[in-house]
């Protein structure tokens, strides 16, 4: 990027002097080739908002832009980088509070409501602790800041016990510690656990010590990595061959905190339509029309729920993208309607390579070109790359007129009914080149507003190049339809490009491997902002075992994104397929299961929208406090996550290998979800080990039929009654799911988001909230449901509310709802599942149930 002048030029004159005195002492020694180490303080002024520093002819200025988030940058020459950014939200990046300054013999610095800052003057070393001493984050002694040329790279202290989260959808173990990695964006197919770089480039992480949660931002577009004690045992260390050295420290101290932080700075994802959460079915590729018509008649004669069926490349014309072949899709605006009728959404792969195709009246060229919106080579000519339609021509998405323009390619298709896009291919993929990519010197054109006008090689635009492509089909889809959310799907995204699209794990494999790494994955994804993810269940290279394919549908119920995907002249893989009835029956049970909790799943989309927590969660992120051994409690647990903040899905490890596994549940209390007792070894197929009351060992027997799911004691989930699509209306009482605190006192809380699922009514208050809570004590449960909130008119007139954990009946109950006069109640028993039903009215007013043990 380019450099341009900061604050920091403004430094009184013999301040410049005795930088430069100083500077000339040791520049010499350091300076070798383009080798400069930012080794001592040479001057540094206190600001209102930070401190501006020199060391020889290096500039820093390190900000506090809010009292937990700090602000680093660094210009080895003297000046600033420029002060912009394809991923921090303006008005994060330039917000700022005021600090206190404090300096010493030894150290300059200053300290914000919750943060210290500590720069030591010779050797330079930065510091940054909570105000209760916690190190946040310290440079590693002896290896200050150092740039090569233009590469530089960031040393840090890391103590054994210090954990590493994010950088998005990288392959491996869920703690990033003892890895190293690359961000550059690549079409990975056939990635593996030890692959890298794969799809995305985010070059976010969290770290986590003893409870205390942290995270650093490297914002930068260049190609970058990330050593975690590779190198150093006690260190990690980040930096690019390129750019910026512009990063960004947030502090928690929880782990939730930290995610809250870094929504702030990139932005959440946007609330999805409702139906982009409902089963969906895919491969490469579904056609004729007829073998598409097949696929959603048998969907809907196997009484599988499904919302979603996915076209790729084969209903284009030669693979030419925003066409539709008219021989194999004769009816394709007749068969996107008929679709509807059946209440399954289209969502339609749209490649951003448009084929270089002069003369033929294929309009995306033509509009392209007399746009002037396509990617130039160094002489100005335009670059051409093989990819799946031949030779093909790439839009210039640095520019916001050709985003603008790539927008409205998509008015046809949205006018035809197709409700999604798929934007794949943007890493961006080239064939026939070894580096799989465009050349590093092709020629992308920066005219966006914030930015300095100017030209970049593809080395700077290479990672932001799929988001980019991504934002330009959210925006021309809201300009197109402004009442209609979006769902766009991308494989490439750099840091922020939640803003724009869901996203999935890539040219996953039919292997037990494969089903293992799902986990690690989305979680780290998740954690990085792309709280909306999936990966393609049963695998996309290769054909699953029928054992595989089960286990992957159960395990995906309780994904962000169910998508069932797999590739060109592999087996069918619908759940109806490769399978005993028994393993369709389980496929489709499971589907069910996630339909009957949408509203609990929808609550925390909306959740999301709004704090950035994602929907597959960690379990430290809900239970933070370290185990014995100061980590955090996930790695204590093979595959196990959280759906939300009250699901634990507890997958085995080794499903294909081991028959008994054990769980560490977190030390709340819990329920099995589907028998309803505690999860105290009375189920028949569990077991607990007490010889650790804080943190339960949980042995599990392994059997397809079950996926082990447990529900934290104080928890009310909201289900509904089953439905075959999110377009259809369920029938019956919403279904408040109680599961009690462990001891009497204790409470419990749960709530409900309800709106149309498709419009942004919602943003003028047109939807429902209603707020759960229950409290136990020795003589029984009291259940308070609230008034409704919002001017949303829900589906349900009735509640049926579920209390679990039951040994025997209710010894009687009395309803109190809104506007009328107490009334006894006799709620029925369900041994099997321990479970005491009561059913009542709703008039949105609220009510309030006491049930007598």
């Amino acid at each position: 990027m380019q450099r341009v002048v900061g604050s920091l030029f403004v430094l009184p004159v013999f301040l410049f002097l005795a930088a430069t005195s100083q500077a000339n002492a040791s520049s010499e020694a350091q300076q070798n080739a383009g080798f400069v180490r930012l080794d001592r303080v040479t001057a540094s002024r206190a600001t209102s908002n930070g401190i501006e520093i020199r060391s020889g002819p290096a500039a820093i200025q390190i900000t506090a832009l809010r009292d937990d988030v700090l602000r680093v940058r660094v210009g080895a020459s003297g000046e600033l980088p420029e002060d912009a950014s394809w991923a921090v939200l303006p008005a994060s990046r330039t917000a700022s509070v005021a600090v206190t300054a404090q300096s010493s013999a030894t150290a300059v610095g200053f300290i914000t409501a919750k943060l210290r800052v500590s720069v030591q003057k010779n050797p330079l070393e930065l510091t940054v602790t909570d105000l209760e001493g916690h190190i946040i984050a310290a440079d590693l002694p002896g290896r200050p800041v150092e740039y090569n040329g233009a590469s530089f790279r960031v040393f840090r202290k890391s103590p054994a016990d210090e954990h590493y989260f994010g950088l998005g959808d990288k392959p491996g173990p869920l703690d990033r510690r003892n890895e190293a990695f690359v961000d550059w964006n690549t079409d990975a197919f056939g990635w593996q656990e030890s692959t890298d770089p794969i799809y995305k480039s985010i070059p976010f992480f969290i770290t986590y010590r003893r409870g205390i949660a942290a995270a650093t931002f490297l914002d930068n577009t260049w190609r970058a990595s990330f050593d975690f004690n590779k190198q150093y045992r006690d260190g990690y260390s980040f930096g690019s061959e390129g750019g910026p050295l512009d990063y960004y420290i947030l502090y928690g101290p929880s782990p939730k905190a930290v995610v809250e932080d870094w929504a702030w700075l990139v932005g959440t994802t946007p609330l999805p339509p409702l139906w982009s959460l409902g089963f969906q079915q895919s491969r490469y590729s579904y056609y004729p029309e007829a073998e598409v018509r097949r696929i959603a008649a048998r969907l809907r004669s196997e009484r599988i729920p499904a919302d979603v069926i996915w076209l790729d490349i084969d209903y284009q014309l030669k693979n030419r993208p925003f066409t539709v072949d008219p021989e194999r899709f004769p009816h394709f605006e007749q068969m996107i309607q008929d679709l509807k009728a059946e209440h399954l959404h289209t969502v339609v792969i749209t490649d951003l390579h448009i084929a270089d195709l002069p003369n033929a009246g294929y309009k995306p060229y033509d509009e392209g070109v007399a746009g002037d919106h396509f990617v130039k080579n160094l002489d100005g000519s335009t670059y051409v790359g093989v990819v799946w339609p031949g030779k093909a021509v790439f839009p210039d998405f640095t520019q916001k007129t050709a985003r603008d323009w790539w927008g409205t390619l998509y008015a046809d298709f949205v006018s035809k009914g197709v409700a999604g896009f798929w934007n794949d291919m943007n890493e961006p993929a080239v064939f026939e080149v070894a580096s799989k990519t465009m050349p590093d010197d092709v020629q992308h054109r920066i005219d966006e507003p914030g930015f300095a006008k100017r030209n970049a090689s593809h080395l700077e635009v290479h990672n932001i190049f799929g988001m980019e492509n991504s934002r330009g089909t959210f925006e021309g889809l809201l300009k197109i339809a402004p009442d209609t959310r979006p769902f766009v799907m991308t494989r490439a995204s750099y840091a922020g490009g939640q803003r724009y699209a869901a996203t999935w794990s890539g040219d996953n494999s039919s292997t037990w491997n494969h089903l293992r790494q799902t986990t690690p994955q989305l979680i780290n994804l998740g954690l990085s902002g792309f709280a909306m993810s999936g990966a393609d269940v049963g695998g996309f290279a290769g054909s699953p075992q029928p054992e595989l394919l089960t286990r992957w549908l159960e395990a995906a119920a309780f994904h962000p994104i169910d998508r069932d995907h797999t590739a060109i002249n592999t087996n069918p893989q619908e759940p109806w397929e490769n399978g005993t009835p028994e393993d369709v029956n389980l496929r489709r049970r499971y589907i069910e299961e996630r339909y009957r909790l949408l509203p609990y799943l929808y609550t925390t989309a909306e959740e999301m929208s709004r704090t950035g927590l994602p929907i597959m969660r960690p379990l430290f992120l809900e239970f933070p406090a370290p185990t014995a051994d100061g980590g955090p409690i996930d790695l204590a647990n093979g595959n196990v996550f959280l759906l939300g903040p009250d699901l634990l899905v507890a997958q085995s490890p080794y499903p294909d290998e081991v028959d008994n596994y054990s769980v560490a549940l977190p030390p709340d209390g819990w329920y099995d979800y589907w028998s309803g007792a505690r999860a105290d070894g009375k189920t028949g197929r569990m077991a607990i080990d007490n010889s650790s009351v804080a943190q339960p060992e949980i042995t599990i027997h392994r059997s397809l039929d079950t996926l082990p799911v447990f529900v934290r004691a104080g928890s009310i989930i909201p289900e509904q009654p089953l439905v075959q699509s999110t377009g259809e209306k369920p029938q019956g009482p919403l279904t408040l799911r109680i599961y009690p605190p462990p001891q009497p006192g204790g409470a419990c809380a749960g709530s409900l988001y309800l709106d149309d699922g498709q419009s942004y009514a919602f943003q003028k208050g047109a939807f429902l909230r209603i707020a759960f809570t229950c409290r136990l004590s020795s003589q029984g449960l009291t259940v308070a449901v609230e008034p409704q909130t919002g001017v949303f008119t829900p589906w349900w007139n009735q509640l049926s509310i579920e209390v679990y954990g039951a040994s025997r009946p209710a010894s009687g109950a009395t309803a109190v709802l809104a506007g009328a006069a107490p009334a006894r109640v006799t709620p029925g028993f369900d041994a099997e599942h321990h479970r005491i039903t009561a059913v009542l009215p709703d008039n949105g007013k609220g009510l309030e149930l006491q049930v007598e043990y």
